[in-house]
């Protein structure tokens, strides 16, 4: 059992759903993110996704791109993100982390992919979501990181069918991770009368959670999506926030009044 385990059995005996937010690491820099990081929890968040910087983020819009960038200026990496996450496990043992990103980082990190999973799970990682690594390259990651005690959670989207769908849950754990529309991160709005079939689908083929994501910006889509799902995933509108440089505290209000959406589902 991960944190990320716990968390989803402790909600669904409270009859509550998952609010989970997506910042990127080192954005605009290493204490901002950490600030920002150890107040999410008191504003609502059941599950932080923390960005990986990246050169080349081929799933995400302009908003997440320009938030890579800021970071990578500011001197963000994977080593980086791991010692953020050391500081927040200082003061906060209990909310999960999950690592979002892309492999090559991963790959190309002095000690390549054994190191990085010792130093994720001495830093505190409970799970990854490697957007760029099909099941077909699970011996890459995806297996050595279930063995290593994280969650390997995959990405499920409305283009995802019947056919292929058991080899996208087959060593899924943790959750599953839909995505609410056709395209990149800051797209258009999710809608959760669409989403709502595919959620249920996807729940039949793998008995884990189904948190939906991509598409929600505001409480009410968060609120309309969480109703139909086990639980709603805002990153955009957030790194839009702070890519505006805007107050901690503001930041953060925002953020509560996403969670409160999402809870009210």
């Amino acid at each position: 059992m991960t944190r990320i385990d716990d968390t989803f059995a402790r909600l669904r005996a409270q009859g509550r759903k998952a609010f989970v937010t997506y910042i990127m690491a080192s954005d605009p820099d290493e204490a901002t993110t950490l600030e920002i990081m150890r107040g999410l929890p008191a504003a609502g968040v059941d599950i932080i996704e923390l960005g990986m910087p990246f050169t080349d983020p081929m799933a995400d819009g302009p908003t997440i791109q320009a938030a890579g960038q800021r970071a990578l200026a500011a001197g963000g990496s994977v080593t980086q993100t791991l010692n953020i996450l050391r500081e927040f496990r200082k003061t906060d043992d209990s909310t999960p982390v999950v690592l979002m990103g892309y492999y090559n980082p991963i790959y190309a990190r002095q000690g390549g992919v054994d190191q990085f999973l010792t130093d994720a799970k001495e830093a505190g990682v409970d799970g990854l979501i490697v957007v760029d690594l099909p099941p077909e390259e699970d011996a890459e990651l995806c297996l050595p990181a279930q063995a290593a005690g994280l969650n390997f959670i995959r990405l499920a989207t409305p283009t995802t069918d019947d056919r292929r769908l058991p080899a996208v849950v087959k060593n899924t754990s943790g959750f599953v991770y839909y995505v609410s529309v056709t395209g990149i991160t800051g797209g258009p709005a999710a809608n959760a009368a669409e989403v709502a079939p595919e959620v249920a689908r996807i729940a039949k083929a793998s008995n884990l959670p189904v948190v939906v994501g991509f598409g929600i910006s505001t409480p009410e889509a968060a609120e309309q999506v969480a109703r139909v799902a086990d639980g709603a995933v805002v990153g955009s509108a957030i790194v839009k926030l702070i890519g505006e440089g805007r107050p901690v505290p503001e930041i953060l209000s925002f953020v509560a009044d996403l969670a409160a959406g999402a809870h009210r589902g």
